[in-house]
């Protein structure tokens, strides 16, 4: 149910709001990955989320351009 209201937000955002959602998670990506080799990251299966919203924002950009 969390999913399906994140993609049904971000379909009502423009290509550039998508490509700026896209950045904003890499950077979080970046700094999840950082915590976790440093061992101060608690949760680890944030990485995993984080990536799949990455791979969801960037089908969302991929359907936006084609349409």
């Amino acid at each position: 149910m969390k999913i399906n209201t994140f993609v049904n937000d971000l379909r009502g955002k423009s290509v550039e709001e998508l490509n700026e959602e896209l950045v904003a998670a890499k950077k979080e990506l970046f700094n999840l990955r950082f915590q976790n080799a440093t061992n101060q990251l608690d949760n680890t299966s944030r990485i995993k989320e984080v990536r799949k919203n990455i791979a969801r924002i960037q089908t969302l950009i991929t359907e936006a351009k084609r349409a």
